[in-house]
């Protein structure tokens, strides 16, 4: 009796293994089919089954167009069926993606973040204006306050400029500016309080073991 025991190390491959190997069987026993009419009669019965396996589908769009592509899949696109939909590709399936390009870094100016320079891009875009001004004043404070988080000592305006000069490669420029950016003991205190916050929602307190007796 040991000797019949199977391995799954020993069975055959599962293509989408989340609809099980049962599933794969009558895949397989539908390309064994000898006559078309077969073929999507067992085909049809295929994927009700699969329809009743996963639920949670059926409120995305083209339900029934996903469980076709995937009777394909698992068929090795062997299965040869009269489909309601246009039968996938196996070469676009097999398609290697393209690589994705990894964000930019500014190791010199980390302490900022990689976002910064999102933004600021998008400040340059922006038309002369106020809405334009009051972003790059933002943009600056925020420059300001990452610093800050960095180095709590304290931060001369004058820096925060010539930073943000040097990331908008001269696009922006608030060197000389009269308006000041927000005191460091006023972003400072906005951090303390944030963070004072987030530990009073973290922390519970247990009252219901006072005032029993202990032995």
């Amino acid at each position: 009796m040991i000797d019949d025991i199977e391995y799954n190390t020993e069975r055959e491959h599962l293509i989408i293994p989340e609809y099980g190997r049962h599933v794969q069987k009558m895949v397989n026993y539908a390309i064994e089919q000898e006559t078309k009419e077969e073929r999507n009669k067992v085909a049809k019965a295929i994927i009700s089954v699969m329809g009743n396996l996963q639920p949670h589908l059926r409120d995305v769009p083209d339900f029934q167009h996903k469980l076709w592509d995937q009777l394909f899949i698992m068929s090795n696109f062997k299965l040869d069926v009269d489909s309601p939909y246009e039968k996938p590709s196996k070469e676009l399936l097999e398609e290697r993606p393209e690589p994705l390009e990894y964000p930019q870094n500014f190791p010199k100016y980390r302490f900022y973040g990689n976002n910064i320079k999102t933004m600021i891009d998008v400040a340059v875009s922006w038309e002369e204006g106020d809405l334009k001004e009051a972003l790059v004043f933002t943009i600056a404070n925020h420059m300001k306050k990452c610093f800050l988080n960095w180095n709590k000592d304290t931060v001369e305006d004058e820096v925060i400029f010539n930073h943000l000069y040097e990331l908008s490669k001269g696009e922006i420029n608030l060197k000389g500016s009269k308006e000041d950016l927000t005191d460091a003991a006023s972003l400072l205190k906005s951090n303390s309080k944030k963070k004072y916050s987030n530990n009073k929602k973290g922390t519970k307190k247990n009252n219901n073991n006072r005032g029993k007796k202990r032995y």
